[in-house]
This record gives structure tokens, C-alpha cells and sequence, in this order.
């Protein structure tokens, strides 16, 4: 999710989406490196919060904890 999406922005979205219970695993990726961006992600219920740019086997890694946390993979 970018939080700097052109219509709703990715806190609005994410914040709906965990109003609706929408469990789905969240991962913010994203040029907005501030703390307290990074702070309301998490807060507001992104799972991971990665700041651009970022090196690929890494977002694979993150991504691959959520599936695991969320018991999509082994």
C-alpha cells in the first residue's frame, strides 16, 4: 500500500479497511520516511511499513513473514 495514493490517501484506505475487519496483511511501502509516518502506518494498522527506496530481497523477506504470520505459506 502507498500511502500517497491519488485519490484516497493509503491511511484513509487502510483505516477503512480494518474498520470493515478486513484482515488482509498490509505492507506500506513508501517514500514518506518520516517516524511519525511510520508511526501512524503501524498505528493505524499496516503490518510493515517499508520506505522507498528499498532493496528487493528484502520487501521479499517482509513479505514473505506476513503470508507466514498470517498463514498464507509455510
Amino acid at each position: 500500500m502507498d500511502i500517497m495514493l491519488p485519490k484516497v490517501d493509503g491511511i484513509t484506505f487502510i483505516q477503512e479497511l480494518r474498520k470493515q475487519r478486513v484482515d488482509t496483511p498490509i505492507l506500506c511501502l513508501t517514500a514518506k520516511d518520516g517516524l511519525n509516518d511510520r508511526v501512524k502506518g503501524l498505528t493505524i494498522g499496516a503490518d510493515d511499513y517499508v520506505v522507498k527506496p528499498f532493496e528487493i530481497p528484502e520487501l521479499i523477506v517482509r513479505v514473505k513473514v506476513l503470508l507466514r504470520r498470517y498463514g498464507k505459506v509455510n
